[in-house]
This record gives C-alpha cells, sequence and structure tokens, in this order.
C-alpha cells in the first residue's frame, strides 16, 4: 500500500506551518525562490543558495542530452528533470483527440496553430489555404470554431471579442449573466449601456477574468517546466516515487548570533519555521505523490488516467479541497510517459462528490442507449443528470460535455440512426 497514513501531529504541523508560508507551498519549484525571498531579506540570520546556480544542462548526464539512453527508465525520466514546453508544444498535444479526428480537421487544426500570432490570435489567410486545399470557408470555420475546447482557451479566435466569447463557454456563469455577457462582449465599447441590465456586475466579473491576448501566459518563447515529483517505474522493483530535491533552495541559519535578545530570538523562530516550511512542502507533495500513484496506477503501467477528485485527496489530508488545489497548483510529475501538470490527474469537481469525468461518462452511456426514433435533447439529458447527480447545471455545460463527446445533437443524431450510421 503507497498511501500513508497522516498521523494528527503531522497534520497541526502541516497546518500551522503552511498557514504562514502558504506561498512556499502553492509556488511552483523554479519560483520558489522568489516567493522565499521575501521572508530571507527581513532575517539576516537566514542564508539561502538557490538550486538553480548551476546550469540546467548540466545536471544532466551527457549520454542523456545527446540521446545515448539504452533501456533505461530513470535516466529517461532524469532526462525529462528540464522540459521547455512552447505553446505550440501544448497545442499540437491536444489535436490528436476527438475534437480532429478526420484528415481534413487535422490539416485546419495545424494551419490554424501554424499561423497564430504572438499573443494566440489566428492571423493567417483562410481564402488562399482554402483555395489551395480544395475546402469551403464553411468547412473551415466549423473546424476552427473547435478551437473553443482547446486551452488555453480563446487561442484560434480572430479578435479579442471572439476570444472572450470563446472563454465564456469555460467560463463559471449563470445563464441569465451568459446571456447578457454575450451582447457585452459584441458591443465592447457600449459597455456602460448595460449597467441596469439583471447580472450586470456577475457578466462583468466574468468578463474582466478573461486573458488578453489569450497565450499571455506563453509570450516568452517557452516556459520552464520542472517537476516537483519523479515517478519511476522499474519492472523488478516496482513505482516509485521520490523527491526533485536536487532543485530546491538550502536554507541555513547562521549560528553565530548568541545574543539573548528578543529580535534574534524571533529572527532565530522565523528561520526554523521556514526551513519546516520547506519540510512540509516536499512532505506534503511527496504524499501527494504517492496517492496519485496509487489512484493512477494503472496510468503508470500504460493504462488511462482515471477519475480522482480533490476531494479525495482533502479528506486523506484533513484540509479543504481548495487547500489541496492551491498546494498541486503549478507543479509537475515527470514519469516515463513524459512530463504531467498535477492537476491532470484529477477531474474537475462539479461539486464536492461529483466529478466532469462522471457526468462526461453518464452522457455517453445515455446516449449509447438512447431510442433511435428519439434521440435524447440537451434539454432531457441535463434533467436526467440533475435527478441522478442531485446537482444543479445549466444546458450549455451538457452540450459543451457533448461536444467534448464528439457526440452530435439529437437532430442529427436522429439523422444518422436512420441512414443507419451510429
Amino acid at each position: 500500500m503507497l498511501r500513508v497514513k497522516t498521523s494528527v501531529e503531522l497534520k497541526n504541523k502541516l497546518s500551522n506551518t503552511l498557514r504562514n508560508w502558504l506561498p512556499i507551498l502553492q509556488s511552483s519549484l523554479s519560483d520558489l525562490g522568489e516567493a522565499m525571498a521575501p521572508f530571507v531579506e527581513s532575517n539576516p540570520l537566514i542564508d539561502i543558495k538557490s538550486g538553480y546556480e548551476e546550469s540546467f544542462e548540466s545536471r544532466i548526464p551527457k549520454k542523456i542530452q545527446y540521446g545515448y539512453v539504452q533501456n533505461s527508465h530513470s535516466e529517461a525520466i532524469e532526462a525529462l528533470t528540464v522540459q521547455h514546453k512552447s505553446l505550440f508544444d501544448i497545442l499540437e498535444e491536444q489535436i490528436d483527440g476527438s475534437l480532429f479526428p478526420t484528415p481534413v480537421s487535422q490539416l485546419i487544426a495545424k494551419h490554424v496553430i501554424e499561423n497564430l500570432d504572438e499573443g494566440g490570435y489566428y492571423e493567417g489567410d483562410c481564402d488562399v489555404f482554402c483555395r489551395n486545399e480544395g475546402i469551403t470557408l464553411e468547412q473551415f470555420e466549423k473546424i476552427r470554431l473547435r478551437f473553443i475546447h482547446v486551452e488555453p482557451v480563446g487561442i484560434g479566435a480572430k479578435s479579442v471579442s471572439e476570444s472572450f466569447l470563446f472563454q465564456l463557454e469555460s467560463a463559471d456563469i449563470d445563464d441569465t449573466a451568459y446571456s447578457l455577457a454575450r451582447e457585452m462582449i459584441t458591443h465592447m465599447d457600449e459597455l456602460g449601456r448595460y449597467r441596469k441590465e439583471e447580472g450586470f456586475d456577475e457578466a462583468m466579473r466574468v468578463i474582466g477574468s478573461f486573458k488578453n491576448p489569450p497565450a499571455i501566459d506563453f509570450l516568452e518563447d517557452s516556459q520552464q517546466v520542472i517537476p516537483d515529483l519523479m515517478i519511476y517505474n522499474d519492472p523488478d522493483e516496482g513505482i516509485e516515487v521520490r523527491l526533485n530535491d536536487r532543485y530546491y533552495p538550502s536554507v541555513s541559519i547562521d549560528a553565530e548570533y548568541r545574543v539573548d535578545h528578543p529580535f534574534v530570538r524571533e529572527k532565530f523562530k522565523e528561520a526554523k519555521s521556514l526551513v519546516d516550511a520547506l519540510e512540509m512542502r516536499k512532505a506534503t507533495l511527496y504524499k501527494v505523490g504517492l496517492m496519485i500513484v496509487e489512484y493512477q496506477y494503472d496510468f503508470f503501467i500504460g493504462g488511462a488516467i482515471k477519475p480522482l477528485t480533490l476531494k479525495t485527496l482533502a479528506d486523506e489530508f484533513g484540509h479543504n479541497p481548495s487547500t489541496i488545489s492551491r498546494a498541486i497548483a503549478n507543479k509537475y510529475i515527470a514519469c516515463d510517459r513524459g512530463i504531467y501538470p498535477m492537476k491532470d490527474f484529477f477531474t474537475t469537481a462539479i461539486d464536492e462528490d461529483v466529478s466532469n469525468a462522471a457526468i462526461k461518462d453518464y452522457v455517453a452511456e445515455l446516449v449509447r442507449n438512447e431510442s433511435h426514433k428519439k434521440p435524447l435533447s440537451d434539454m432531457k439529458l441535463l434533467e436526467m443528470i440533475q435527478d441522478k447527480f442531485k446537482i444543479t447545471m445549466v444546458r450549455r455545460t451538457i452540450a459543451k460535455y457533448r461536444k467534448q463527446l464528439n457526440i452530435a445533437g439529437s437532430s442529427e443524431r436522429k439523422q444518422l440512426y436512420l441512414l443507419g450510421r451510429t
């Protein structure tokens, strides 16, 4: 059993220490030194040695850098310890799925990706592309608009307003504010006239959270991905979880301060707390790693990721799911299948007990068993889901899940059934 039980003492220590040093838990490994800087600057007893003083490449064995690795899972994972992922890389990973299942849709998706400006907007000449490839503009636009389901959301749009409409589809917003937000986005220069409309404040809150440009987080050529954990899968030894602690900054406390003074005592106490915070960060992420491996064991031996909610982990730690969400944000796991954000091993929660993966599975099951003469509408699917899971949702969410599952609308499915194509 990989999972270890957390003692009451460790839970209390985690709570007390990380409450005071939460930025250290939340920051990515590459940003850890920056998160610690304010605490260090105000404490003359602390000396920090960066975990990045050597070049990243110098830490990777030469035979790995130059591709001379043979049959070594451990060395392959070490080679992944530092990885640069560009926006192009991240988009390429998403166009092989159900959103772009045909050669034509793949061709169009690749064209869109290759013709994004640095902000993530499409700036290609679709007329020339369609003429050269024998594709109609209607076909092109139908495929391009599927980027509404691609992350980062808003990518592939032709304008700010279209990018905002893309982002609106993924926003947490009620139906009244959603309808108003759509209209406001199409009249961005006249927002003042909507001020008295019901849902205005909610619509403004959501619109204000959108990213412009949509690729703002990728304006640099690449982003450094430094995994906190490395998962080794040895055929003989089994699966092992290791902390990537070689990149942690080291903290030393100046023991020469022997003066018995309230200021020195306070700073010494803060310095010890900082060391504790680093150790608690390691302990927390290590245990998260153990639990991910236990719950997602099939993935690490070549299978698929299973539905797993943050609540499951939160219950193990005795914390709120939002605390665990912050703990895994911007954290990565390296294994022999690549480098993955920790959040990828969890399904997004609809509420505390129901994951969106469970909803999608149920939608697929309902459609699989529906009447061919009277396919289920999105409204009917919504009613059945709300009845089964005892939750409140909106029809747009069902439509989004259906499209992500590559399931046609009810009228289109009825035509397919009549044609004998299921």
